[in-house]
């Protein structure tokens, strides 16, 4: 059974999640969430001008090295379980968790960066899509797909709604434009920690699951596919490919419950 519990204002963060309970924050939270996913849509904004044919996925990585540096915050990828950069970056067919390594963007590619950036405490959490060069129709179709099967998502949170809502929200949206939405990778909840309860699936039965409420922090970030929903894990343990090796593509917001809907903390103006 679900359970809820208030954060007071001056709560420290926890280092684990807590299975089945779900923090509700109150404006002391929402005001450190905002900072923290603005600074984050910033660094995605800043990669537009960087991301094109022959630029090296380690270039990317340092540029959110260099501009979490900059900013006095820290990205929560360095090291989180062993993983080794400050960002991931998926091209093509990789799904998520894809390594920035000396690998060069091609004409026609499409890549998805996450970053997470902690900025006084608080953890700001998006992931974008971006065209190289001139895509194809299929692929900037793909990516306008998974854009707007995470709003679908969104649009359903309100207090009173459930987990379950959401995740149908997707799944629905994918499915009518012949898609596939992944299933082995979920949003999360999210705040002074990193991973926290409750998941949030892309998939699901509307009217089902845990009821929002105001005051939940967490993550809407669906992963769809060109072709099947089946993924694979690499030698590496971390990069997750689609079997049939058919393109995939992945927005990623971090949101908060308000009194009559949502926030979006990472939103940008100028994506």
């Amino acid at each position: 059974m679900t359970s809820y519990v208030n954060v007071p204002a001056n709560a420290k963060a926890q280092d684990a999640r807590r299975s089945n309970i779900i923090k509700l924050y109150g404006p002391e939270a929402f005001d450190g969430m905002r900072r923290a996913g603005a600074l984050t849509a910033k660094c995605l904004d800043g990669l537009s001008d960087l991301i094109h044919p022959g630029v090296a996925l380690a270039q990317i990585n340092d540029f959110v090295v260099a501009f979490a540096s900059q900013h006095g915050a820290t990205p929560a990828t360095l090291g989180y379980h062993g993983y080794p950069y400050a960002c991931c970056t998926s091209v093509n067919h990789v799904v998520c968790h894809g390594f920035p390594n000396q690998k060069r963007l091609r004409d026609g590619d499409i890549v998805n960066v996450d970053v997470t950036l902690i900025c006084d405490g608080w953890y700001g959490d998006a992931s974008r899509m971006y065209g190289v060069g001139k895509p194809k129709h299929a692929a900037q179709r793909l990516m306008q797909i998974a854009y707007e099967a995470m709003m679908q998502g969104i649009r359903v949170v309100r207090p009173g709604a459930r987990l379950g809502d959401i995740g149908h929200a997707i799944d629905s949206y994918a499915r009518s434009q012949r898609c596939s939405v992944v299933r082995d990778f979920c949003g999360h909840g999210i705040g002074q920690v990193f991973h926290d309860t409750p998941d949030v699936l892309n998939f699901g039965t509307a009217g089902t699951g845990p009821e929002l409420r105001e005051g939940m922090i967490f993550t809407v970030e669906p992963m769809v596919n060109l072709g099947r929903a089946d993924v694979k894990i690499l030698a590496d343990n971390w990069t997750a490919v689609t079997r049939d090796r058919s393109l995939s593509a992945q927005f990623e917001h971090s949101i908060g419950v308000t009194s009559d809907g949502y926030e979006i903390f990472t939103y940008s103006r100028s994506a």
